[in-house]
């Protein structure tokens, strides 16, 4: 790894293989499970509750890139529940 001999440096830490996790696109067309369900939602309510037994059950371990999407679903089922 020496760089003033031109060698090539690795991008990825070698001690953090987690690092490079959160590389690949989320699913759903790129939006994640609980955005994607927010906006179905809006036709489909049941899509609120489903996203919200995600977001209670921890599912955003997995990936904390999901949990603002479920988090608004769990907001949106309880603002249906008040009505």
């Amino acid at each position: 790894m020496n760089q003033r001999e031109g060698d090539y440096v690795p991008i990825r830490d070698a001690e953090n293989i987690q690092l490079g996790m959160f590389d690949k696109p989320l699913p759903c067309f790129g939006c994640g499970i609980g955005w994607f369900s927010f906006l179905l939602g809006f036709v489909f309510p049941l899509m609120w509750f489903f996203s919200a037994i995600l977001y209670f059950g921890k599912y955003y371990n997995k990936d904390p890139r999901e949990r603002s999407g479920l988090a608004a679903c769990a907001i949106a089922v309880s603002d249906e529940l008040n009505y």
